[in-house]
């Protein structure tokens, strides 16, 4: 069973000095020192349809397994990796989530002709 842990982090402060801190230090940091991982997704958020959103990033960190994840959860690695999220989450502490994650891909060909159907 595939699972991820999840990092989303509220509109900070400033987001200029967010999002510095956010690529040029804390990024690398979670690709070079959490081990077990497959896979990081860092997604921006852009809006929400009623107001400002509650989060500005969210960030995947995929594991292939529980046990990674949880040998990753007690590595001085991870320890450092949550340490430096807080630090540098200026609108309050990042909600943190573990997840498992379900996946449907769709044909384009298939998504579209499915929308006629009455």
């Amino acid at each position: 069973m595939a699972v991820k842990l999840m990092v989303m982090y509220p509109r900070p402060k400033d987001i200029d000095a967010f999002e510095r801190l956010y690529n040029r230090v804390h990024a690398p940091m979670t690709e070079d020192i959490l081990p077990g991982k497959t896979m990081i997704v860092a997604t921006k958020v852009l809006g929400a349809p009623r107001g400002a959103p509650p989060f500005h990033r969210i960030v995947e960190i995929h594991f292939p397994s529980m046990v990674a994840l949880e040998t990753c959860a007690a590595s001085k690695g991870c320890k450092q990796t949550l340490a430096h999220a807080l630090a540098i989450s200026t609108g309050g502490a990042p909600t943190v989530l573990i997840a498992e994650e379900e996946t449907q891909v769709f044909d384009q060909f298939e998504s579209r002709s499915l929308g006629t159907l009455r």
